[in-house]
């Protein structure tokens, strides 16, 4: 086969077209087109100067206090004092000397504190070079104001120094008219002194608008007829002042947006620890920005003084393993620096997740272009040559460093590296599968049996293609290669594949624009085979003939990535907003990756000798024999022995004899000692449900703990796709784990015995989705083990909480501190002696959008302030020693660390919490209900009424089987559910979920009651555990929301179905 066969174009482009090209939505056509243009009706911006050029004198006065160990508000106390006629006025008015005014002014401080304050040493930092210096951002904004055409003034309450001069350190030609307190003799409010600053403008108060930070200065402003900005954060007040003007302030850093809601970070944090690193003392806001780009770690555009950097992060929420390795990226970078290989300069790795609740580093920001359509377009024909060429010598110089002079001989493994790579990406498919993909099948059983017999070793990129360089904004010059994340040491010419895909695509392709179909040579641009012959002439190596293996790999490496995107996506969890659209490519990009493999294939037989048949399988269709050596690969065979460990995933499994085998003995191994131990205990835990220490745990079910705890049945709650490792639980799947439910159910006492009851089960697999290394430590640890119990604590009287944005609980910031306040009750365990920890939700911004409004923190039930007021009871049951309590939290303060993901995210968590939690809930209640059928056959056989067994009763009959049909139904149902949950997610199955909260409670609540019915008054004792399981089917229609709620979603999510 001649080498230009390699590199035609795919056939796929065309089903491409037909199958997934949808029309692209309008391009942004400017923020501000339709808003007045060049300021509109104003024609004048006046500032003031402290709090909104330069910082405010009472933030800085707050500051030194604390560094001089004043009480807290003396120097604001003193400003105000003596009001008009105080001394801080009369020195704003210019009437007293810069010495006469310390002296009194330092003795009103010293009277308000008690103690001597050194006054001079305030004034010294406030009037120093220091503090006073101008915001950046309003800096730039007052230029793009002067631009174009409008008049800028200060206005400003300041005062002499004692050189005579005025204190105003600002550039004056900034402003066209300068208006100073000190110099007029007059301050604000005083009305004069806006309408002198407007007379010297020639402005009406309509045509201007004012900035300042006190509410006192922008009443009498607007009292004028002024449009006024209040000034808390300059950054806020410039976005607020481009709205009124219709023009932009800020410079735009390319290919950024404001960061979205799932992928903010804690400011505060960040900006100290940034401080302490720049070593910047400068106290203007810092800018925050997200890039457009960052499928895999989340990206961010930062300006801080003078500074302009970039911070990479691991996204946040549960990550596949091994994945998204920022440490990686910052040291190879770090390691390339001096080789000649254009990188980014790495300032700083923080494995710190306290900072911004993962690890991140920081580079410096250089600005250049980034090319994202493969076709270039607005260059000429020669400048997109002189492009690819660089992009090409580029790729050489990376695969040219010396990795061991570089001190990078451990970066990855040598050899195998394309076998190591084709099982790492088939584990990470497999881990976020959501559907079956047929060619990602075949491809995972096709590319171990065709690797290169030869493979070179060098630094590898792993993700070279054009969108991940920066060019010079004047010259065909590489400025810096980014997103190393899947760099190693392996074989340069998957690089080489990886950098060629985009000739395979279609331009109409959303991640990657392609150049398939494109008449290359009149574009300038070089073919593929033209691209990889420069590579091999400027590298010194031969072209190789299995090419098409090469792309097949990368296109299926691409899909595996596009799946975990996906998989992210519906969480909640993905970087970029185009996430979601991620899974439909993954077909696409599969079928893509197979027909290479499909051509490789029909190369290798065409060059195989007729009469010598080799030794190794080159069909292209792998059969459907195991592979031992490629982790995750499926075994097509129907016998559950064969099945891969995690078969059941994706195949409904609807009875325990067709589980993978680990988890069918863990059902019979749970079976068995339900059988030994549980239900011979229930008539002694009963008695003690009803004694005078049921508020004290049983002795008894402790010793059953340790029991459970030494044969393996133990955290068996935990969702494979949330605990991929097994780290913390049993890694099974939900319809594994549905199964070993059902059967806990069977018992009221047993969830607990297996550490599997609520609500810890919810917030265990809380801290483990969301919480930090230090939370996890603190509560996860000791609720795994069973040391410690927990609450969650949502529901208020106040309020129906059946709609949790309707909380009304408060979480306000204070001094370092969270101080929680709030009224809730129905909070299931909390008086339990054992609960340690309280989930609490309520809201830090009512002023938010909907749902973020509420955020999620961890509250020690030691924490003065938790006033438990009553122990409530459902139908007269007290459900000892947990309990359901209605309590007080009044001014509740916790450390600022115990915030989870961070404040607006508490409705996100919730939601994130409940999918398990209810298919928990609905196969326990299938459990409940298969006991209550048993027990109620096995009361008809034992009883006679009216002449005849009563099992002989046709009404009896008729219940017995209705209870069969609805129990079999749900629990098809809930198996359903789970089993979409596995293989698509909790978002995916919402619709599902939905469902069986509505029919499993109604369900249990039916079957229990006909048991009741059958068993007499029997049914009504505590001889029976009927009674609590009737209680708690009932109270579940509202514990797991009421019926209607689940109605009114599955009726709305049906409307939406394409009929």
């Amino acid at each position: 086969m001649r080498t230009g066969q390699l590199f035609r174009p795919s056939r796929l482009q065309w089903a491409w077209r037909a199958a997934f090209l949808k029309p692209h939505p309008c391009a942004h056509r400017g923020a501000w087109r339709g808003m007045h243009s060049e300021g509109g009706p104003y024609r004048a911006v006046i500032f003031d100067v402290g709090g909104v050029l330069i910082p405010s004198p009472g933030r800085v006065a707050a500051a030194w206090e604390v560094e001089n160990h004043i009480p807290s508000g003396t120097i604001l106390k003193a400003m105000l004092s003596g009001g008009e006629g105080g001394p801080w006025m009369a020195f704003m008015r210019g009437e007293i000397t810069t010495e006469a005014f310390l002296q009194e002014f330092g003795r009103h401080c010293s009277e308000i504190s008690e103690t001597c304050v050194p006054v001079g040493s305030f004034f010294s930092l406030l009037t120093g070079e220091q503090v006073a210096t101008q915001f950046p951002v309003m800096t730039e904004a007052i230029a793009r104001i002067r631009a174009k055409g409008l008049q800028t003034a200060v206005l400003s309450n300041n005062f002499y120094l004692s050189n005579g001069k005025s204190f105003l350190p600002l550039d004056r030609k900034q402003f066209d008219v300068v208006v100073e307190s000190c110099l007029e003799g007059i301050c604000k409010p005083d009305p004069r002194i806006y309408k002198l600053c407007l007379e010297r403008l020639g402005r009406q108060p309509s045509e201007s608008i004012f900035l300042d930070d006190l509410g006192q200065n922008l009443k009498a402003a607007a009292s004028l007829g002024m449009h006024t900005i209040k000034v808390n954060d300059p950054e806020a007040a410039v976005k607020e002042l481009e709205t009124l003007l219709g023009f932009t302030l800020r410079t735009v850093v390319p290919n950024t947006c404001p960061v979205r809601d799932t992928m903010k970070i804690s400011r505060d944090p960040l900006e100290k620890y940034l401080r302490d690193l720049l070593g910047t003392q400068t106290t203007g806001p810092m800018e925050l920005l997200q890039f457009h780009h960052g499928q895999s770690n989340p990206t961010y555009y930062i300006r801080l003084a003078d500074h302009q950097l970039v911070l990479r992060k691991k996204p946040p929420g549960t990550l596949l393993p091994s994945a998204h390795a920022v440490e990686r990226e910052f040291r190879i970078m770090k390691a390339l620096a001096n080789t000649g290989v254009p990188v980014p300069k790495v300032l700083d790795l923080c494995e710190d997740s306290r900072i911004i609740g993962t690890p991140f580093y920081l580079m410096e920001y250089c600005p250049g272009l980034v090319y994202k359509n493969s076709t270039l377009p607005g260059l000429q024909p020669s400048q997109r040559q002189a492009i690819y060429t660089a992009m090409n010598r580029v790729l050489c110089k990376i695969h040219s460093v010396d990795f061991k002079a570089a001190g990078l001989e451990d970066y990855g493994k040598h050899g195998d590296y394309i076998l190591r790579q084709v099982r790492t990406w088939t584990k990470q498919y497999r881990a976020s599968e959501t559907s079956t993909v047929p060619a990602m099948e075949r491809l995972i059983e096709w590319l171990p049996l065709h690797l290169p017999r030869q493979q070179k070793t060098t630094v590898v990129h792993g993700d070279f293609r054009l969108d991940n360089l920066l060019f010079h904004p004047e010259k065909t010059e590489v400025l810096a290669v980014f997103d190393w994340e899947l760099s190693t040491l392996g074989d340069p010419l998957v690089d080489v594949a990886y950098s060629c895909m985009a000739y395979y695509l279609p331009p109409e392709f959303p991640l990657l624009p392609g150049l398939s179909g494109c008449d290359l040579t009149q574009l300038g641009i070089p073919t593929a085979e033209e691209h990889f012959q420069e590579y091999c002439l400027h590298m010194g190596i031969p072209p190789v003939e299995n090419w098409n293996f090469y792309m097949a790999f990368s296109f299926f490496r691409v899909a595996a990535i596009l799946q975990g995107v996906y998989k992210r996506s519906l969480t909640g969890q993905a970087s970029s907003a185009a996430a979601e659209q991620s899974g439909e490519l993954i077909e696409f990009l599969s079928d893509l990756a197979w027909e290479f493999a499909v051509k490789e294939g029909f190369r290798v037989f065409n060059e195989m000798p007729a009469t010598k048949p080799s030794r190794r399988s080159y069909h292209v269709w792998a059969g459907p024999r195991p592979l031992p050596s490629t982790p995750g690969t499926r075994s097509y065979s129907s016998l559950p022995e064969s099945s891969s460990a995690h078969s059941s995933k994706a195949a409904l499994v609807i009875s325990p004899e067709s589980l993978p085998p680990r988890a069918r003995e863990l059902y019979r191994q749970l079976e068995q000692f339900m059988e030994r131990h549980v239900y011979p205990a229930e008539p002694e835990l009963r008695s003690h449900q009803a004694s005078a220490e049921r508020w004290t745990p049983s002795p008894l079910v402790e010793d059953l703990k340790e029991k459970a705890k030494a044969e393996g049945l133990w955290n068996l709650f935990l969702p494979l796709e949330a605990d991929p490792e097994g780290k913390y639980g049993a890694g099974l799947t939900n319809v594994e784990y549905a199964h070993l439910c059902e059967l806990m159910g069977m018992s009221l006492y047993a969830p607990e015995i297996f550490n599997c009851s609520a609500p810890d089960t919810g917030n265990m697999e809380l801290l483990v989705r969301y919480g930090t290394e230090e939370q996890k430590a603190r509560w996860l640890l000791p609720l795994l083990q069973g040391r410690a119990r927990s609450c969650f604590a949502m529901t208020e009287p106040q309020v129906a909480s059946s709609d949790a944005t309707n909380i009304e609980s408060s979480i306000r910031e204070e001094d370092g501190f969270y101080v929680v306040n709030g009224h809730k009750w129905w909070i299931s365990g909390i008086l339990d002696p054992r609960c340690q920890l309280c989930v609490f939700m309520g809201k830090t911004d009512p002023h938010a959008p909907r749902h973020q409004q509420q955020s999620i923190l961890l509250v020690p039930m030691d924490t003065p302030g938790i006033k438990v007021i009553r122990p409530l009871t459902v139908y007269g049951l007290e459900d000892a020693p947990g309990g359901h309590g209605e309590v007080l939290f009044e001014q509740v303060r916790v450390p600022k660390d115990s915030m989870v993901l961070g404040p607006g995210r508490g409705f996100e968590i919730a939601q994130g919490r409940l999918g398990p939690g209810r298919i928990h809930h609905c196969m326990r209640l299938i459990g409940h209900s298969e006991r209550a059928l048993a027990l109620m056959k096995a009361r008809v056989k034992s009883r006679m009424a009216f002449g005849k067994p009563l099992v002989e009763q046709g009404t009896i009959l008729a219940d017995i089987a209705q209870s069969r049909v609805e129990i079999e139904q749900a629990r098809l149902l809930v198996l359903k559910a789970a089993h979409l949950m596995d293989v698509a997610g909790n978002k995916a199955a919402a619709l599902d979920i939905a469902m069986i909260k509505m029919v499993a409670p109604s369900m249990a609540y039916r079957v229990i009651d006909r048991a009741i019915q059958a068993c007499g008054a029997a049914g009504l004792s505590g001889d029976y555990p009927l009674a609590q399981f009737f209680a708690w089917a009932r109270a579940l229609r509202f514990a797991d929301g009421p019926d209607e709620v689940h109605r009114a979603v599955v009726a709305k999510m049906e409307l939406k179905r394409r009929s």
